[in-house]
């Protein structure tokens, strides 16, 4: 994909991440919804994509465009915001690592945290990011390597204070995530 020579950010945004298709001429990247992609053979790819949630032309485009925008060389694209989840976890969170959440995080998050993430060897635990007394207690006390934010939360709609738990987080060398959707 090529980024265009563009000198405003809303030019940018219009043509970054996508060139026009050979066979259709479309300008503007369709949106693929395809679950599956042809193969010669199992594992050799036709066009270089095989499953949906493994990428897409629509994903491709929008992760080109989003590096383009944020003036990076590369872009990450997910089909969903758990695969997401889980990949930024398994890339900054080792087993022993400990993980601290709020205590209103959407359903699939608790799980991934409470169920799948310690049988890989990381622990977590749930607190009221809200109320900065407790937070700072257990941030300072168990060192996570992650904090995990949702704020507004799900599905209480809870705001949380983004700048004080940061404080605490990288006052104990901590990595604050915060998930905003």
């Amino acid at each position: 994909m090529s980024t265009p020579d563009c000198t405003t950010f809303s030019t940018l945004a219009i043509h970054a991440g996508f060139d026009p298709d050979p066979i259709t001429g479309d300008v503007v990247p369709p949106i693929h919804v395809a679950s599956t992609f042809v193969q010669d053979r199992p594992g050799e790819l036709r066009e270089g994509y095989e499953y949906g949630r493994c990428g897409n032309p629509t994903t491709n485009a929008f992760a080109g465009a989003l590096a383009a925008l944020e003036g990076a060389t590369h872009g990450f694209a997910f089909p969903s915001g758990m695969s997401a989840e889980d990949t930024v976890i398994r890339l900054l969170a080792r087993p022993g690592d400990h993980v601290v959440h709020s205590t209103d995080v959407y359903g699939g998050t608790h799980k991934l945290l409470s169920v799948i993430k310690p049988a890989e060897g990381i622990t977590s635990e749930a607190v009221d990011l809200t109320d900065l007394a407790e937070a700072e207690r257990v941030i300072r006390g168990s060192r996570p390597q992650i904090v995990w934010v949702e704020t507004p939360s799900n599905p209480f709609l809870l705001v949380t204070d983004i700048a004080a738990i940061a404080a605490l987080t990288h006052e104990v060398g901590g990595l604050l995530i915060v998930d905003n959707t």
